[in-house]
């Protein structure tokens, strides 16, 4: 069935199974895509809803036109991808369209519900992704780069981003320590962002056997031998780590020994650029990124799926370089005319992320905007549009809002948190 032109559309999203996610209605992600309603994964109709199981681990909730998982028109089941490619000036914009040279929503929004720790990665940059999805189309699906948000809907834990030189450099000073830094400049006061680079390269290449001898070394110190903001936690969280993956895991070394450990709270958000470090350990997101699916992953996975560590340590950044740099504060939305709305600014062009909080019966009106996908997070309420056609809008429900459209928004009784993602 052709999907007529209208300003909204109700969306049909699936939801992934990765063993990181977590278990049946537990996960906010399986939850909500059973109440959009979702349809299951395998089902390219998609004619089949979405259930969740109990056994089943569910992570990432996806919503958008990426073809992997992409979302379809509730009420016809055509791809939203397919509406867009015959209104794309209506729907995106002529200036969307011409910006980017698609009819694609170059962003992707999901809700990942993490119950340990995904793989240690990195998103390649732009140039990177081009040159390998014309080498390799089938493990780099586009030529796309892939800078990201996390915004936490519960506590959120997260290693992200490189710790300060001088945190860095006080760890390998420690004689348990030493032998981690086998190449580059051995002296803390001249360690240098290449330095790091080299040592997070011997770590992967580590043996299995250097991995468990350096876990059983840092576990087998007095309590209270790392201190201080950016090393206080490593004892903590080593053993959780090593019962989740491996103690011969090289992951769990860069992560706790390089890396930024950060805990959010709902409604703080971080920022990863592209060719950024990073691993989500645990919470639920609403995660949106450029429209990409390119990763590389050295850690926290089987050997087997490990990528080139080599080219893994050729493409790091070394921004974020501390916990303050990593997150992205939120912002008064300067189309909110209640004020009851706060927007999420990357540094980038694909994308914001706005969320709007109401309480019982408050409501907002959030003036014309760019192409956005709209999910109600908590509560209900009902969304009016211009010439007085509108929505119900309830928990876990999904919709496409074109652009240039003004929404007056009102909460039910239970309030109603809704986040948008959209092209400015």
């Amino acid at each position: 069935m052709t999907t007529p032109l209208k300003p909204f559309y109700q969306l049909k999203c699936g939801c992934n199974s990765y063993p990181w996610g977590k278990q049946g209605k537990s996960s906010l992600s399986g939850y909500l895509c059973e109440q959009t309603p979702g349809y299951a994964p395998d089902d390219k109709a998609p004619k089949t809803p979405f259930q969740a199981k109990d056994d089943e681990a569910y992570a990432e909730m996806w919503m958008g036109t990426y073809p992997t998982l992409p979302s379809y028109v509730a009420d016809t089941d055509e791809k939203l991808q397919a509406v867009l490619d015959r209104h794309p000036n209506e729907l995106l914009g002529k200036a969307v369209v011409d910006k980017f040279g698609h009819t694609q929503l170059p962003f992707l929004p999901k809700i990942l519900s993490i119950s340990k720790a995904l793989p240690l990665q990195i998103h390649p940059n732009k140039a990177f992704s081009a040159k390998m999805h014309n080498e390799n189309p089938d493990a780099f699906g586009d030529p796309n780069h892939k800078p990201e948000i996390a915004l936490a809907l519960t506590e959120f834990e997260a290693f992200v981003g490189f710790k300060p030189l001088d945190a860095v450099a006080a760890l390998l000073d420690l004689p348990e320590l030493k032998h981690l830094r086998t190449s580059g400049n051995a002296s803390r006061s001249a360690f240098t962002n290449e330095d790091l680079r080299a040592v997070v390269r011997d770590i992967l290449n580590a043996s299995p056997e250097t991995c468990r001898d350096t876990y059983k070394a840092i576990t087998s110190m007095p309590s209270g031998a790392f201190t201080g903001p950016h090393n206080g936690h490593i004892q903590k969280l080593a053993p959780r780590l090593a019962d989740q993956y491996s103690s011969a895991d090289p992951g769990l070394l860069v992560a706790l020994l390089a890396m930024n450990y950060l805990v959010l709270q709902p409604g703080e958000a971080v920022y990863i650029p592209a060719d950024g470090i990073h691993a989500y350990l645990s919470g639920d997101i609403v995660e949106c990124m450029a429209r990409s699916d390119n990763v590389l992953n050295t850690g926290f996975c089987p050997r087997a799926e490990r990528d080139n560590i080599e080219q893994f340590c050729s493409l790091l950044t070394f921004t974020p370089h501390d916990k303050t740099q990593c997150m992205l504060p939120a912002k008064k939305y300067w189309r909110s005319e209640k004020g009851r709305t706060q927007a999420y600014a990357p540094p980038l062009s694909e994308f914001n992320v706005l969320a709007t909080t109401l309480g019982k019966d408050e409501d907002e009106v959030l003036g014309k905007g760019g192409a956005g996908i709209v999910i109600a997070t908590r509560g209900s309420g009902r969304v009016d549009v211009d010439g007085g056609d509108g929505f119900d809008l309830k928990e876990g429900h999904v919709y496409f809002v074109g652009q240039g459209v003004k929404l007056s928004i009102k909460a039910g009784g239970d309030g109603l948190t809704m986040h948008t993602a959209y092209v400015e």
